[in-house]
């Protein structure tokens, strides 16, 4: 659990461990695969899928700003070469404003 508040904290110092460790469990078993542990941001397919499963189904959020918030996300992740979901995922929540609802 550390590593993924670890590799948070790169990008958001002031990082809720208990927001990272709710992302963690709701990813659950994709995170046991290096593959599914990672967001490829270069594959449109893959950025439709995180737009459509976790901005829309888990935050409640569709269109153009969950668009916008995983296109930013992807943006700030540009350095890594492998972009953790977990990281993924919190900073798209972060963009939306929706780390309190999870």
């Amino acid at each position: 659990m550390s590593e993924y508040f670890d590799d948070v904290k790169k990008y958001d110092g002031g990082a809720d461990e208990a927001v990272v460790d709710r992302i963690v469990k709701h990813l659950g078993i994709a995170l046991r695969n290096r593959d599914s542990a990672n967001v490829a941001a270069s594959d449109k397919t893959e950025l439709d899928r995180v737009v459509a499963n976790w901005c829309g189904k888990k935050l409640g959020v569709t269109g153009e700003a969950a668009e916008s918030a995983v296109a930013a996300a992807a943006k700030t992740m540009a350095a890594d070469r492998s972009k953790s979901r977990v990281t993924f995922y919190y900073l798209v929540a972060k963009e939306l404003g929706k780390l309190e609802t999870l």
